[in-house]
């Protein structure tokens, strides 16, 4: 499916990889609905992507964990165009504390966008994504493979991503609906800043070596590829999928690995 003049709305797209998704949808071509809570970033995004490439952009304020939100975002881009072709579900935060410090109310907000961000905004694009024959998109994480310490609520919401888009999957080989679950691994965007510590305050800054990572732009451009090649799954990293192989072959193994390598960030949490 080439992308050039359809509809994509992208959750999550005034930064990171949500922007780099956007502006890489625009340069196949595409329109674009950009959602976020950052309305005025949002405009100045969809101001350079109508002047860069020529093509519709617009601008949503979109808490995606308030349903009539989500409702809205669907309504307003049909409003606009007509119908959509694809929903990418991207927005999401993390956090970085241990289960056993952790305020539970950074697990719920972690559940509240990373995973019912993605039903709620599903739930009101499918039926017109079924008549377009179009895509549906989870950026999920290999931690939606294999739980990190410091990251349980994070873990845990991938998971929950993974396990509803599989069994969406499955209801809709017969629709024409294809269902694409896109794991990045580490990447470079701010999300590590803003991920929630104990109290679900921002730790504003990365305990990790963001300079070892994959860019927003690199996963942005595996995705669309995946989304016009109507892929399943896309596991991006060799670590990605060293990580995925071994959770099934040599899964206590895997537990050391991970262990030691969170054992080795900057202010760990494993001591």
């Amino acid at each position: 499916m080439k992308l050039k003049d359809k509809i994509i709305v992208i959750t999550g797209a005034s930064s990171g990889i949500g922007k780099s998704l956007a502006n890489e949808c625009a340069k196949r071509g595409a329109n674009v609905v950009l959602a976020a809570r950052q309305y005025v970033t949002l405009c100045e995004i969809t101001q350079q992507l109508e002047s860069r490439y020529q093509v519709k952009a617009l601008a949503i304020q979109c808490d995606v964990t308030i349903e009539e939100d989500c409702a809205q975002l669907i309504k307003q881009t049909l409003t606009t165009f007509g119908r959509i072709d694809v929903l990418i579900n991207n927005a999401g935060i993390s956090m970085r504390a241990l289960f056993k410090d952790v305020d539970l109310k950074v697990l719920k907000s972690l559940m509240d966008v990373n995973f019912w961000g993605t039903v709620y905004c599903t739930k009101y694009a499918l039926p017109e994504i079924t008549k377009t024959k179009g895509s549906i998109v989870g950026v999920s994480s290999i931690a939606g493979y294999k739980g990190l310490p410091g990251r349980a609520g994070y873990s845990a919401s991938k998971f929950a991503m993974n396990g509803f888009l599989d069994a969406l999957r499955v209801e809709n080989l017969k629709t024409g609906v294809h269902i694409l679950t896109a794991c990045p691994g580490f990447t470079t965007s701010n999300i590590r800043n803003t991920a929630l510590n104990k109290e679900g305050v921002s730790q504003r800054e990365s305990t990790l070596e963001e300079n070892k990572m994959m860019s927003s732009d690199e996963v942005a451009a595996i995705i669309v590829d995946g989304i016009e090649n109507r892929s399943r799954t896309l596991i991006m990293t060799l670590q990605g999928k060293l990580t995925v192989l071994l959770s099934k072959l040599l899964p206590a193994f895997l537990d050391k690995m991970v262990y030691n390598v969170f054992a080795k960030e900057r202010d760990p949490l494993l001591k």
